[in-house]
């Protein structure tokens, strides 16, 4: 993915990121299936390292982990997105940041949670996406990844009466398996659910990967 792309998604969440919180922050209040995924990876979790939820726009996901029990922290694209996750989540550290080059050590995380954060991401770039992820998981460590299924291609230029430039990507689970275990990382389990009502969530079918990187999470 190129430089203009890259911008193209930043200045786009920096334009919508006040709307974005508004209208997602309060959204897995209405999610009993996410909420049960989050729980799960979150006692895998619990004071065995730190975490990091990936793409973590207004913070929502890391204030649930945070809730839970996880040492959490918050990494995203957008600088007017990470402004909204510290409003709404003071007492959680957040930090700019690309998926494609992590400004993370090897072998640093317990965790991570990546909601949607590849939806902009397109398939020739996911291999470097899972290899960074790969990169950055401590043995044993754990990803929990949330996406869009499907093949298509939304190529949108307005949300919420704002202006963007960005495409969104939907990827099949099995191209999404493939992706991570050439990465590196060992599936657990893939699951899939139709989408809630109209008043809670995009009309898309979603896909959850649980996937381990090989080896054992040592208790810290």
């Amino acid at each position: 993915m190129d430089d203009n792309t890259t911008q193209a998604i930043r200045g786009s969440y920096d334009r919508i990121a006040d709307e974005y919180a508004l209208r997602i922050f309060n959204e897995l209040q209405h999610k009993p299936l996410d909420r049960d995924l989050l729980n799960r990876f979150a006692a895998q979790l619990a004071g065995r390292g730190q975490v990091c939820d990936m793409g973590c726009g207004p913070g929502h996901v890391a204030r649930y982990l945070h809730d839970a029990g996880t040492t959490v922290f918050g990494l995203d694209l957008s600088a007017n997105m990470l402004e909204q996750a510290r409003r709404l989540n003071p007492d959680i550290s957040f930090r700019q940041g690309n998926m494609m080059a992590l400004d993370l050590a090897d072998r640093t995380l317990a965790g991570i949670a990546a909601f949607y954060a590849i939806v902009n991401i397109p398939k020739k770039s996911l291999p470097l996406v899972f290899r960074e992820m790969d990169r950055v998981l401590q043995p044993g460590g754990l990803l929990l990844l949330a996406f869009h299924t499907g093949d298509e291609v939304l190529q949108e230029k307005e949300l919420w009466g704002r202006p963007i430039s960005m495409d969104f990507f939907l990827f099949q689970p099995s191209v999404i398996r493939q992706f991570i275990e050439v990465a590196g990382l060992g599936i657990e389990e893939i699951i899939e659910r139709w989408p809630y009502v109209p008043e809670v969530e995009y009309q898309s079918r979603r896909g959850y990967v649980f996937a381990r990187k090989p080896g054992s999470l040592a208790q810290q």
